[in-house]
């Protein structure tokens, strides 16, 4: 398994150099940072042309990438070049940025996989049940729906929900604008309260999107599995049926899940952006927004970068979790 894992990152390691290198040369030749200075009252040529050498914009693009990426790997990340904006330094912000979406993506995620597995597992041996058309109802309307409507529906829901707290003399518990301030202080049963009335809306919005992939993944596959020659052979072996689902059908059924949860992160972390836009969130979503709209390179190679290695780890974490569910992924 070691020597498996060891392949898997070896693979890994040219697939984020070749990706770092295509997205620097986009971002590189997507513009130029400094085409807004060049009409401000009192700016010179002269002065352009400094600024250029200041950014390294006068070299090629094939040394600005070595020089960025020897730079990246040594911790510098750069600052920020965006026209009249602070000079905010790359890596603290692209890290809290990236600690604010993580604690909505990674809870919407496990709760959408642990409720999604469940319901396609137990709409997959009860088929044509009203449980499974109520299942599968469920799930394609919320395939239906943009992610921006099902953010703001739930948005409302929760105002409302608020309103009705807050007429029977009560305080508002769900936060619908951005983090609550002033933390989460107080007693552990305050916290819980606090930090569950914080997350609860966003977390909910990504959820119901991954839940519905999830559950329609596992119901197909559970099914294949249920009528494969191996699980008759093990019910004429009179084996109970509880044994028979999550002895022998269960574990192989969650391959193919365990592929759309590597490949459903990126597509959470653009679902975040819209989500985030929605409820205040100022996380990775904004950060990007912020930087293709003021066309800042530094910024928006850190966002890409980070974003890179996150699904290229979790592609190898789907790797990692193939050969623990089926033995002779690892041994081929």
């Amino acid at each position: 398994m070691i020597r498996y894992i060891i392949r898997r990152l070896l693979i890994s390691i040219p697939i984020l150099l070749i990706g770092s290198f295509a997205c620097y040369v986009l971002v590189a030749t997507a513009g130029n940072p400094l085409a807004e200075m060049r009409f401000r009252p009192g700016v010179t040529e002269a002065d352009l042309k400094a600024a250029e050498v200041a950014l390294g914009l006068d070299k090629p693009v094939f040394i600005r990438y070595w020089n960025w990426l020897a730079d990246f790997l040594s911790g510098d990340w750069g600052q920020s070049i965006a026209l009249g904006q602070a000079k905010t330094a790359v890596f603290p912000a692209v890290t809290d940025a990236l600690w604010t979406t993580g604690r909505l993506v990674i809870g919407a995620e496990l709760l959408a996989l642990t409720l999604g597995v469940s319901v396609g597992v137990l709409a997959a041996v009860r088929q044509y049940s009203i449980f499974d058309y109520l299942a599968t109802s469920t799930a394609f309307l919320m395939f239906s729906m943009p992610i921006f409507c099902v953010a703001v529906i739930v948005k409302n829901y929760g105002i409302q929900f608020n309103n009705v707290l807050e007429s029977m003399g009560l305080d508002r518990w769900l936060t619908t604008a951005g983090p609550r301030p002033g933390g989460f202080s107080g007693s552990f049963g305050e916290v819980i309260f606090k930090y569950t009335g914080t997350f609860l809306l966003p977390t909910v919005a990504l959820m119901l999107i991954s839940f519905a992939a999830y559950s329609r993944f596992e119901r197909a596959s559970m099914l294949e599995i249920l009528h494969s020659d191996f699980v008759r052979t093990a019910r004429a072996k009179g084996i109970s049926q509880s044994r028979v689902i999550f002895r022998h059908a269960f574990r192989n059924a969650l391959i193919p899940v365990s592929t759309l949860f590597s490949l459903n992160f990126g597509a959470v972390l653009s679902g975040a952006i819209i989500t985030e836009t929605v409820f205040g969130w100022a996380g990775m979503g904004t950060l990007l927004v912020n930087s293709v709209r003021q066309f800042d390179p530094p910024m928006l190679m850190g966002w890409l970068a980070v974003t890179a290695t996150l699904i290229v780890l979790f592609n190898l974490i789907a790797d990692v979790v193939y050969g623990i569910l089926d033995p002779r992924i690892r041994l081929g």
